[in-house]
């Protein structure tokens, strides 16, 4: 294997991308080296570009959403063999993230993915599902802090207790449905473009509201429980208010931006769906490690609708363009970076 690889780079802070040459890196103990096979793309990489958020050095390589192939193993390692399919979620430290050919992951938040599922689907999972997972079952304080539903005891724990999710489209918003369901909440109200109602209730919505509906409104013709939990999705100012609006005294709304909002009475949380966060640690390892591959098995949990970008690495920038101008609905973006 040579030595070198392509990888598309930040090259300074609010600068231009550009697919450059660079090492492969190496795995040190219990980590994996994973030929990219499809790179995911993420709403946070373009705000990284526009706003010179999250990034101190540079240049840099972005991206978190990596599907591909086990290429090295680190020392320390069992559990993997070369040439197993692979998800994982990259950081941005260097060597460890998805817009490139090569990148490293730890063994222990890594999962291997089931024949039925392509790369593609594969690399809609990271990210994302640790922003559901973490909004509904981390520990007070940083999530509803539900049972997660990988117990025989936690399936369908929680019947009879609504949840409102704004932004069911969204590729959050996909497995906040499908979590909700797991766990047995009802009735699973969402807000989206009514044009994806069959695919929202095909994974498990029982309600879903026009987006641009008054959400109180509809929420009362659906239930007269209270609503205890809310889960933003899109997290704007507009739907943060929403949700806050909805939701019941001494309830709980998650968002995955910073809040705009305020309450005495309601609990709001800020997620993030890092591995590293001390409170969802064991969390991740828990589902990346032991748990994700057999509920992918059993399709349990089904990953997000796609649309290839032709062009390998180079296709990026301007796929970031069209996530930043809201040109993507339903369905997520990705790359071939052995394309490139």
């Amino acid at each position: 294997m040579s030595e070198q690889q392509k990888a598309l780079f930040l090259q300074s802070k609010l600068g231009e991308f550009a697919v450059r040459s660079t090492s492969i890196p190496k795995p040190g103990p219990g980590e994996l080296l994973v030929k990219v096979q499809t790179a995911a793309l993420n709403p946070l990489d373009w705000k990284v570009q526009k706003y010179g958020v999250y990034i101190e050095k540079y240049p840099v390589v972005l991206g978190v959403n990596i599907a591909g192939d086990v290429e090295e193993i680190g020392e320390g390692v069992t559990n993997f063999s070369k040439g197993d399919r692979v998800i994982s979620q990259g950081t941005y430290e260097p060597g460890w993230a998805a817009f490139q050919q090569y990148t490293k992951t730890n063994a222990t938040t890594t999962t291997k993915i089931p024949a039925h599922i392509s790369y593609d689907e594969g690399s809609t999972f990271p990210v994302t599902l640790s922003a559901a997972y973490a909004g509904l079952y981390g520990p007070k304080g940083h999530g509803v802090g539900l049972d997660p539903p990988i117990t025989e005891s936690a399936v369908g724990k929680y019947a009879n207790t609504p949840i409102v999710i704004l932004g069911g489209g969204s590729s959050v918003g996909q497995f906040v449905i499908q979590l909700a369901k797991l766990s047995g909440l009802s009735p699973i109200i969402t807000t989206a473009s009514l044009k994806h109602t069959d695919l929202l209730k095909s994974l498990g919505a029982t309600n879903v509201i026009d987006r641009n509906a008054s959400l109180s409104d509809e929420v009362r013709k659906i239930t007269d429980q209270p609503i205890t939990i809310v889960y933003d999705s899109i997290s704007s100012a507009e739907t943060q208010q929403a949700g806050l609006n909805v939701l019941a005294p001494r309830g709980t709304i998650a968002v995955i931006t910073p809040p705009t909002i305020k309450s005495d009475e309601k609990e709001i949380l800020r997620i993030m769906g890092h591995l590293s966060t001390p409170a969802y640690v064991e969390l991740f390892q828990t589902l990346y490690g032991q748990k994700l591959a057999g509920l992918l098995e059993r399709g349990l949990i089904k990953p997000n609708r796609v649309e290839v970008l032709p062009g390998g690495l180079a296709a990026i920038p301007a796929g970031l363009k069209r996530l930043e101008k809201n040109e993507v609905s339903g369905a997520k973006l990705v790359v071939h970076p052995q394309e490139s």
